[in-house]
C-alpha cells in the first residue's frame, strides 16, 4: 500500500486559487515594477509557485525579465480583449510572466463596450487558479480600466509610495477608488500594506515622510523598507531581478524581508 494522502496541504491549495496582490499607486516612479518583478522572485525562492502579470503599456515589467515588448505577438491585450486564454501569453523566465504590449494602451477604449469590462482579468485567472500560490499584478500609473481590473481581481493590494510628501497624496485618491470597488465590484480587496520605497535615509525630509505615513496609515506600513540604490536601475537592463543581479545585497535583502513580513500574513 502507498503512503496516506496528507490532509494538511496549505490553504491556497486546497481553496484552489492563489493569492492575487495588485502593486497600484497612480502617481508613477514609485518603484511599482521594481517592487512587482522583486518580491515575486522573492516568494518563488522561497518555493512558491508565482505568476507575475503585466498590465502597463508601457510593459516595463516584461522588459525587466528580458522580453521586448515591441515584439510580444500575443499578450495580456489578447487575453482582455480577445478573451484569449491568459496561458498563451505567458513565458516562463525567473518567475512565470503574462506579458504586455504596446496595444495594451489600446485595450481600454476597446473593453469599453464590453459587458462585465471590469471583471475580464478576474475571469481570465480562473484558467490558471491551480497553478500559482500567488499572482502579482503590475498596474499602470493611473486609475483606469486596467488599474481598476487588478483591483478587481485581487485579494490584495500593496501600495509602494515615494516618501516624499506629494507622492503621499495620491494615497488618499486610491483609497477612494479602492472604496467604490469594494462597493461595485470587489468586496474584500483591502490594503494589504503600503511600502515606503527610493528612500534616501540620509534626509530629514525621508524620515517626516515616514512620519506623516504611519501617524496615517499606522501598521499598514511595512516595517520593510526599500532604500534608494543604483542596483534597480542595473538590474532590468540585464533582464533580471535585482535578486538574481546581486543576490547578496540591500537592495535583494530588503524585498527577501518584505516576502517574510507578506507570508507572516500582514502581521506587523
Amino acid at each position: 500500500m502507498g503512503p496516506e494522502p496528507t490532509t494538511t496541504e496549505p490553504s491556497v491549495q486546497t481553496e484552489n486559487r492563489p493569492k492575487v496582490i495588485a502593486f497600484a499607486n497612480q502617481k508613477g516612479g514609485v518603484a511599482k515594477t521594481t517592487t512587482t518583478l522583486n518580491l515575486a522572485v522573492a516568494f518563488a525562492e522561497k518555493g512558491n509557485r508565482v505568476l507575475c502579470i503585466d498590465m502597463d503599456p508601457q510593459g516595463n515589467l516584461t522588459m525587466s525579465q528580458g522580453i521586448d515588448p515591441d515584439t510580444v505577438e500575443r499578450s495580456m491585450y489578447d487575453v482582455l480583449v480577445h478573451h484569449m486564454s491568459i496561458r498563451e501569453v505567458i513565458r516562463k523566465r525567473e518567475i512565470d510572466i503574462a506579458c504586455a504590449s504596446i496595444d495594451l494602451a489600446g485595450a481600454e477604449i476597446a473593453m469599453s463596450a464590453q459587458i462585465g469590462r471590469e471583471r475580464s482579468l478576474q475571469k481570465a485567472l480562473r484558467a490558471v487558479a491551480e497553478d500559482y500560490d500567488f499572482v502579482c499584478i503590475d498596474t499602470p500609473p493611473s486609475l483606469g480600466l486596467l488599474t481598476i481590473n487588478a483591483l478587481t481581481a485581487a485579494d490584495k493590494v500593496i501600495v509602494p509610495v515615494q516618501c516624499e510628501y506629494l507622492s503621499m497624496r495620491g494615497l488618499i485618491q486610491l483609497q477612494n477608488t479602492l472604496q467604490m470597488i469594494r462597493e461595485n465590484l470587489n468586496p474584500d480587496v483591502e490594503i494589504e500594506g503600503i511600502l515606503p520605497t527610493l528612500m534616501d535615509t540620509r534626509t530629514v525630509h525621508a524620515k517626516e515622510a515616514i512620519e506623516i505615513l504611519e501617524e496615517n496609515f499606522g501598521d499598514r506600513v511595512f516595517a520593510s523598507r526599500i532604500k534608494k540604490t543604483i542596483r534597480f536601475a542595473e538590474a532590468p537592463v540585464k533582464g533580471m531581478s535585482v535578486l538574481k543581479y546581486d543576490p547578496d545585497g540591500m537592495a535583494a535583502q530588503s524585498y527577501r524581508d518584505l516576502a517574510t513580513e507578506v507570508l507572516a500574513n500582514g502581521k506587523r
